[in-house]
């Protein structure tokens, strides 16, 4: 290939029972990313090698991986970006089973997202069936609405990725999913207790990691944790939210 580069590559090989890393050499074109290397690694080199991808563009989510240590896309990671005489790791995300290579089974999350309450609509505002709304409160959840289901956030929560505790926290991928509803203008559903229990949102101590790693830039931490948190303190932790449940009844 006319200008191409040798570049060193470190792909994980191997199964949720174990593997390790194997080098590779690419002749890297100019304006690579590292899907492309991993594409011509598994077209010349290693034809057996699992990769899951689809769009290439930024826009399924599906090639989530982690390069160098960080959850990225490989489709939007420039080769460029990293130093050419380093050879650039590629490992799949750690807080998920490996099924095969850098594949990795995410059937969990949308397990966890079943479990979300789902959106209630209010009883309609006027008599022909219609609501009314404000601009600002039909703008405030589009921005979760761009979530591409990488898991990219869920890979660097340190709650799932070194603690493993997928059984008593939802991550921040299935808080947004979350936030989708409860900041709908029409939502009635309640969801403070299962964000509570089950979602276990008080394991979240914002460090705001998944927010830096979201290729969408969703501003994950401060626009839809902290006051999905906020949501349930008022409704759990306040007295007098407690004393007005009291006398309602509710």
């Amino acid at each position: 290939m006319a200008g191409a580069e040798q570049r060193r590559f470190r792909l994980f090989r191997g199964t949720r029972e174990g593997g390790e890393l194997k080098e590779y050499q690419v002749a890297a074109g100019e304006g690579w990313v590292v899907l492309d290397a991993v594409h011509a690694i598994q077209a010349e080199q290693a034809p057996d090698l699992a990769v899951r991808w689809n769009c290439k563009a930024g826009k399924c989510g599906s090639c989530s991986a982690e390069i160098n240590g960080k959850p990225r896309l490989m489709c939007m990671t420039r080769m460029s970006d990293y130093p050419a005489d380093e050879p650039i790791t590629v490992m799949p995300m750690k807080a998920f089973p490996v099924i095969k290579d850098l594949v990795t089974d995410v059937s969990w999350n949308y397990e966890v997202a079943k479990r979300i309450p789902a959106f209630q609509p209010r009883a309609p505002d006027n008599a022909d069936g219609t609501w009314r709304m404000y601009q600002y409160e039909v703008e405030r959840p589009q921005e979760f609405r761009k979530c591409i289901e990488c898991f990219l956030c869920q890979d660097v929560c340190h709650v799932l990725r070194t603690h493993g505790k997928h059984d008593a926290f939802m991550g921040p991928a299935m808080l947004v999913r979350a936030a989708v509803y409860e900041m709908h203008p029409l939502d009635k559903a309640e969801r403070h207790e299962h964000l509570r229990r089950e979602g276990g949102i008080g394991y979240c101590n914002i460090t705001k990691c998944c927010t830096e790693v979201c290729p969408e830039s969703i501003t994950i931490t401060d626009n839809a944790i902290i006051p999905l948190k906020e949501r349930v303190v008022d409704a759990h932790y306040d007295p007098l939210a407690a004393l007005w449940r009291r006398l309602t009844a509710r």
